[in-house]
């Protein structure tokens, strides 16, 4: 009997209880790349849902996490992005920060399923595909959803990454 990693099942059920509709694809390597993903997954680069977490220094000095689901043919400026959200600056988020936000692993964070709600935002660009694939809390596994699905379970806020 195989069992599924409890990461997975955690979303799994984070999946379902937000109505998601899409399906889980454990992979048999971890696809640390938006371009290993696509070539496992037989769909554009673009079509992957990168979920960057991000150190946020808020105005006020404050470090928050930001979590920023662009599509994998885009890198995020994050000056840009940072004027955008208003926030003083956006940083990328050590192992152990990501680890006790999302509960998750670099390569393996999911758009959902973390311990408190992380402000979230959205690359329009990924609206240009029909299908589109995330992590689902495993470097191995990824999720089949659409960009309005993804928008509505996420209540990410539009904004150009780049």
């Amino acid at each position: 009997m195989v069992t599924e990693h409890a990461s997975i099942t955690r979303f799994r059920a984070e999946l379902e209880s937000r109505g998601g509709t899409g399906r889980i694809v454990v992979l048999p390597d971890s696809v640390h790349t938006a371009a290993l993903a696509a070539d496992a997954l037989g769909c554009e680069v673009g079509a992957i849902a990168n979920s960057l977490l991000f150190a946020a220094t808020t105005l006020a000095g404050d470090t928050e996490p930001v979590l920023v689901l662009t599509s994998g043919a885009h890198r995020v400026d994050t000056e840009k992005v940072a004027a955008s959200i208003e926030v003083a600056a956006l940083k990328r988020a050590k192992p152990e920060f990501v680890r006790e936000h999302t509960g998750q692993v670099i390569g393996g964070v999911s758009p959902i399923a973390h311990p408190s709600p992380i402000p979230t935002f959205l690359d329009p660009a990924l609206r240009a595909y029909g299908e589109i694939w995330a992590a689902a809390g495993h470097p191995a596994a990824v999720f089949s959803t659409t960009y309005d699905e993804l928008r509505q379970m996420t209540g990410a806020r539009e904004i150009a990454v780049n």
